[in-house]
């Protein structure tokens, strides 16, 4: 797909990969459309982008009739949805004995069922115009079996399975589904884990990884968006990625 001209929406915009996808797709000429909860922030980004070219739309992607009504808004503004950018996600950390079940269900809803819901308040406009491509991102500890990391990874790898099937699904209505599997990037994410948040610090200092930068996460994307490919990361090949180191 040519980004240039195309309408983006993606989620979880507000800071880390989001932001840095909206950024990049607007650089590339696309127009974009910022979903997230904090309001400020994803309003200074449409600003900064300008506000022709970028709608912020303040959005929990965990409730279905606020994703509905920002697709709806989207349309409105610009017409169209080329992409959908599942980025929004939260990571839970504890070991199988103290998941909180709670935590578990929220990070189900986050990781997994908000795509599946924000994939379906896009499909009728993109099977309309013919054509559209939507990128999950998903997460390279799914390639491990890192202590603690269980609840998150199976959130991620749950994905990723949805992921293949709709791209099977959807493959007639020329709509590619694509996965995009990330490293430990410089971002707030770990911060803000459900569960052991010290704990997953912890991991991350003791992976051997070194932290990659949002926006090389986000040309990754727009990589995936152009080619249509199954699949992209950014996980060295140790770690079971294609990365070379």
């Amino acid at each position: 797909m040519d980004i240039s001209g195309a309408v983006v929406l993606v989620t979880g915009a507000s800071s880390g990969i989001g932001g840095a996808t909206a950024r990049a797709a607007s650089r590339a000429g696309a127009r974009v459309v910022l979903l997230a909860r904090r309001e400020e922030r994803i309003r200074q980004l449409a600003r900064e982008l300008g506000e022709s070219v970028a709608l912020a739309v303040p959005c929990d992607v965990t409730d279905r009739v606020q994703v509905a009504a920002a697709a709806e808004a989207a349309i409105e503004k610009f017409g169209r949805i080329d992409v959908l950018v599942n980025n929004a996600g939260q990571g839970l950390q504890a070991t199988v004995d103290a998941i909180d079940p709670e935590d578990f269900r929220a990070v189900l809803e986050l990781n997994l069922v908000a795509p599946l819901t924000a994939t379906q308040a896009v499909l009728p406009q993109m099977r309309k115009q013919g054509a559209g491509a939507i990128v999950n991102v998903g997460s390279g500890i799914i390639w491990s079996s890192l202590p603690g990391s269980g609840a998150y990874s199976a959130s991620k790898a749950a994905l990723a399975k949805l992921s293949a099937i709709a791209r099977v699904e959807l493959a007639d209505d020329n709509i590619a589904v694509s996965m995009m599997f990330p490293s430990i990037t410089e971002t707030e994410f770990v911060g803000t884990v459900r569960g052991d948040v010290a704990g997953a610090l912890k991991m991350e200092g003791s992976s051997g990884l070194v932290p990659q930068s949002p926006e090389d996460a986000a040309d990754t994307i727009l990589d995936l968006i152009r080619s249509g490919a199954e699949q992209a990361d950014l996980v060295p090949e140790e770690y079971g990625g294609t990365l070379k180191s």
